[in-house]
């Protein structure tokens, strides 16, 4: 058992101090996460690897979430749900007329420097993933622990306790799944 897998059992059962002690084993591996899941966010991203990573953090352990995790990876895979619901969140909210979502930003500089983000929509990709997760629970959340956590094939398999050839077909399948619903 590991030191992480202990830590959520002492936390289900009630040990306040745990959360205190979950925090540094796990920070830098969500951190990671949080960074690449940033980095593909379209340019202009206010949102930070560290304040997602903090925010994801408090929803799991502080928030009403359910804290009846069993391993080290069922809390990853939390993690990355809680990391796509502030993103989707955020990204809504950037949407939204009050928050300048009819407005277009004008480079002033004579140089354009902006790389080219993802050609995703985080909002219609959502929704996609719900209509999936309905359909295909396995499939979605291999998905969300590609797409949200980073996690490469092999990792998201372990996690998901499948073997790399099903995982493998689950995410052809995704790929093609999503490519119809989101209309490309």
């Amino acid at each position: 058992m590991t030191d992480v897998t202990r830590i959520l059992i002492a936390m289900e059962e009630g040990d306040p101090k745990a959360a205190d002690e979950l925090l540094p084993l796990v920070y830098e591996e969500l951190r990671l996460l949080a960074a690449q899941k940033v980095a593909q966010e379209k340019p202009g991203q206010t949102l930070q690897a560290t304040a997602l990573v903090h925010e994801a953090y408090l929803r799991l352990v502080e928030g009403g979430e359910d804290q009846n995790w069993n391993s080290r990876g069922h809390f990853f895979k939390a993690a990355a749900e809680a990391m796509r619901r502030i993103l989707v969140e955020s990204a809504r909210r950037k949407g939204r007329v009050k928050h300048g979502g009819n407005r277009h930003r004008v480079e002033l500089d004579e140089f354009d420097l902006s790389i080219d983000g993802p050609s995703y929509d985080l909002v219609v990709l959502d929704e996609c993933l719900e209509r999936l997760q309905t359909e295909e629970q396995a499939i979605a959340d291999l998905v969300k622990l590609r797409f949200y956590a980073g996690l490469t094939l092999e990792q998201a398999a372990n996690i998901l306790k499948v073997s790399k050839r099903t995982a493998i077909r689950y995410w052809i399948y995704a790929q093609a799944w999503l490519y119809k619903e989101m209309g490309k």
